[in-house]
């Protein structure tokens, strides 16, 4: 069996990369840029955003495009007209977009089913979170090839570094009915310590990412019934321009776009202020919301373009949800989504 299995991952993965090849030989479209516009965005950002970020009214910067094949940098803005931008700095174009703040999503009242209590397996997508935290979402099942995790973000399952090896770990979470040790469907064994800005002084951090011990018994691999299903084992990397789904705990199934990617952004948490490198940007009103932190971002497309994960939703602010990208998160824990 582990023999079938393991020959059906490589035809797989040997299709996935012939797939691959096949969108990187097309047309150009609105969303390509070259690389040397890229190398200069990014040296610019380099340059610029820790100074901007000193600045109240700034947030955040990414790398975007313009349309005509030229990366361009993004500056994120709490509220219009704050500051007055020249248009090109360091030979990049610098475009302004306001998002208002970016806050690790705290729970809010649900719409979707995810807040139920499911029985095992329970699937991903849905609610959960540590005992002494409100409520998030599944993210995923994953797996070291021996045992079998769930996938969420720190401050779901960890309680922003205050978990312990061994903490229960809810499904549904306490703001949805979820009690210790009634509900639990697993074991807090391994989490990213989040580091904050400490008197102006912040150490960037790259994910917001904790895994759960649990059983196949106790967590299933695909979404509720109306979700994308079950993700793909195999990751993409962001591109600007891919439409990309969730399924989480508030808003249930949603698409987006991602529109920023290298982003550096500083994010509300309720112990304080975090900031990250390297994170992407989904533009889509009402693509998340609180409570649905830690919900895996995968592709939608045709075929073997389809359901791969891209990022773990973790932040966001009214018009826009910032990610993790995928692989900097499965190569923290040494894990590979378990999908189908």
């Amino acid at each position: 069996m582990k023999t079938f299995r393991l020959l059906r991952s490589r035809v797989g993965l040997a299709l996935v990369l012939v797939a691959d090849l096949l969108v990187y030989a097309s047309t150009p479209g609105p969303h390509d840029y070259t690389q040397a516009s890229l190398e200069v965005a990014l040296a610019a950002q380099e340059l610029f955003t820790d100074d901007w970020l000193a600045l109240d009214e700034v947030v955040g910067t990414a790398i975007g495009v313009d349309g005509n094949g030229h990366a361009v940098l993004k500056v994120y803005l709490v509220a219009p007209a704050t500051l007055d931008f020249p248009r090109y700095m360091a030979g990049v174009e610098i475009v302004t977009e306001v998002t208002g703040p970016f806050r690790a999503l705290p729970v809010a009242a649900a719409e979707e089913d995810p807040t139920m209590t499911y029985p095992r397996p329970v699937p991903i997508g849905v609610s959960t979170g540590h005992p002494t935290v409100t409520a998030g979402t599944i993210g995923a099942r994953v797996t070291d090839g021996e045992r079998v995790f769930a996938l969420s973000n720190n401050h779901v399952f960890a309680a922003n570094n205050g978990g312990r090896e061994g903490d229960n770990l809810l499904q549904p979470g306490v703001a949805d009915g979820g009690r210790d040790p009634d509900d639990a469907f697993g074991t807090l064994h391994d989490f990213e310590p989040l580091s904050f800005c400490r008197v102006g002084v912040c150490e960037a951090n790259r994910i917001d990412a904790a895994v759960a011990l649990t059983t196949e018994e106790d967590l299933a691999n695909e979404t509720p019934e109306g979700g994308y299903g079950s993700p793909r084992p195999w990751t993409v990397e962001p591109e600007l321009g891919m439409t990309v789904q969730k399924y989480g705990r508030t808003t249930g199934y949603t698409v987006g776009e991602i529109s920023g990617i290298h982003a550096t952004l500083d994010v509300n948490y309720r112990t304080g202020i975090a900031r990250f490198e390297d994170q992407i940007v989904i533009t889509g009103q009402g693509f998340s919301g609180p409570g649905d932190s830690g919900s895996l971002i995968v592709s939608k497309g045709v075929l073997l373009g389809d359901r791969r994960p891209v990022g773990l939703l973790f932040a966001g602010s009214g018009n826009s949800t910032i990610a993790n990208p995928i692989d900097f998160v499965l190569g923290r824990f040494g894990v590979g989504v378990d999908g189908g």
